[in-house]
């Protein structure tokens, strides 16, 4: 706990992650367009909700430069218990997300990936940068920094005003 560490990247576009089936995704395909990231996972109590929520935003907003990049995240009670996978099968067959579910990461402790190390260092939540539980959600803009950072228990819909605003199109 404490302070986050430092990272040298100044924007999440700098970041290479994984998509659901291990293939390298250039994060700066996203340059210009507003992001909501999430760590999701699909045995939890706010899954129903907020991949609700996340389709519902995403249908609304796409065309308008907003995209959401979802990673499943098994840290919280082992409640995204199966592969990359089939975390995105479970998201776009259950809930019609057409919005990519990228491979499986880990959002604390000595193995974080690099794109939420990144995230945390550059927004702080209520206990400090750690994410306490799943669907914590990132804002970040249209230059790649992180604008608003939103616990488990804010809704996906209640940060569709910050949305607007950041798009400045809508």
């Amino acid at each position: 706990m404490g302070a986050s560490p430092s990272v040298p990247q100044k924007s999440i576009h700098e970041f290479t992650v994984k998509d659901s089936r291990g293939k390298d995704v250039d994060l700066s395909i996203y340059k210009g367009k507003v992001l909501l990231v999430v760590n999701v996972a699909s045995k939890c109590g706010f899954t129903d909700s907020n991949y609700t929520q996340l389709t519902d935003l995403y249908n609304k907003y796409k065309d308008k430069g907003f995209e959401v990049l979802a990673f499943p995240c098994n840290q919280f009670l082992k409640q995204e218990p199966g592969s990359s996978e089939e975390a995105q099968e479970f998201a776009c067959t259950r809930y019609k997300a057409e919005y990519p579910i990228f491979q499986k990461v880990r959002v604390n402790g000595p193995t974080t990936a690099p794109v939420y190390k990144f995230l945390k260092a550059n927004s702080s939540g209520f206990f400090g940068s750690r994410i306490k539980w799943n669907f914590t959600k990132f804002l970040v803009d249209k230059e790649g920094h992180v604008i608003g950072r939103y616990g488990t228990t804010t809704p996906p819909m209640a940060i569709e005003a910050d949305i607007k605003k950041a798009l400045g199109n809508v």
